[in-house]
This record gives structure tokens, sequence and C-alpha cells, in this order.
């Protein structure tokens, strides 16, 4: 297989950025431990640029394999530390439809991911839109096992250089290793995840 394909997808570039937040927005330290936020991302060849299909199933049935290699690749970001919130994304280029980029991010694709995380188990809470190259895009965040943890709901901004192409998607999950610095809105509290 060509280092450039997973199942039936030709990508032609990867993204990694991560974030380590030390302090919140008026300078108070983390309390307790830095706020690390990791994205991993895929520029990915849109088959259905410029064409309307019913079908999707050429983005959809590969997606548990792309799934896979984001996990292989958060789980080494992460190094050892616990992902304790996720989210994912999608921007699609100009020749295609939003349908296209949300069919690379279903369950089928998430599932693989879910399952290295552990304590994995709420919705993945998700985002997309259409950009052409030097898109942006704010990645929401939840915790991973309580949905309702208000600590927890939080962005990651994600600027892609030189994507997507007007035939591209670009695919976005994001993880963070705690809540937001001084979070003190209430809630329902969450014990800390054990280390993976």
């Amino acid at each position: 297989m060509r280092r450039d394909n997973i199942a039936d997808y030709r990508i032609r570039r990867w993204y990694a950025q991560e974030q380590e937040v030390l302090a919140n927005e008026t300078y108070q330290s983390d309390d307790g431990s830095p706020l690390r936020k990791i994205l991993i991302a895929a520029a990915i060849r849109n088959p259905y640029a410029g064409r309307f299909s019913e079908d999707l199933s050429e983005i959809i049935e590969g997606s548990d394999k792309l799934g896979e290699e984001f996990a292989r690749r958060i789980l080494a970001a992460l190094g050892g530390a616990q992902a304790e919130s996720y989210g994912k994304a999608c921007v699609v280029g100009s020749a295609g439809e939003y349908e296209h980029g949300n069919a690379f991010i279903t369950a089928r694709f998430a599932t693989p991911i879910r399952a290295v995380l552990p304590g994995a188990k709420e919705w993945i809470p998700s985002t997309g839109k259409r950009s052409g190259p030097g898109g942006l895009i704010d990645v929401p965040l939840a915790h991973v096992g309580e949905l309702y943890a208000r600590a927890y709901y939080d962005t990651v901004s994600a600027y892609f250089d030189d994507a997507p192409n007007a035939d591209e998607v670009i695919v976005v999950f994001a993880v963070a290793t705690r809540g937001r610095i001084h979070a003190r809105l209430g809630g329902p509290e969450v014990a800390p995840l054990a280390a993976v």
C-alpha cells in the first residue's frame, strides 16, 4: 500500500498541532497541570468533488481504517497522557458538499478512536464547513465520559495553510488532557481518568 493511501483514500498531507496552556486568559496559573490540546488532521481527496451522488459509500466504507490511523497518531501525540475531552470536524473544499465532509466523520470513523481512549463512551461533538486553502475551524470539545461536565466544554482552533484544495476534505480530530484552567461554572464533577 502506498503511504498516502488508507483504504481507498488518497491522503495528500497530515497535520499535527499542539498547544500547552499554562495559565488562563487573566494569567492565573494552571491549577494542577497544564492543559494540552492536540489536533490531528488529514487533507484527503474527495471522490465526490464536482458531482452529486445519493450514495456516499466511497467515503463511508473505509472510514474505520482512517479512524484507526487517527487513533494511532493521537496516542503517539499524547505520549502516555490521558485524553479527557474530544471533538471532530471537517473542512470541505469548494468543489464538494458539506455532506461529503460529514460522511468522513461518522461513528464508523470515530469508533476506533473512542476504543483506544479509556473512559470514552460519550457522543463526540462535531462541526464542519466549506472553505478554501488557509481554512480555519474551531473544533468543539466535551468530556469523553460525561457529556454534561461543563468544565470540559472548550474549543481547539485549527489553521491549514494550504488546504483544502477544491477537491479535498480535511478530516480533523482533537483531544485535550483536562478541562479548562480555573473552570468554575458548576455542572457534574468528574474524576481524572487513569493514564493510558
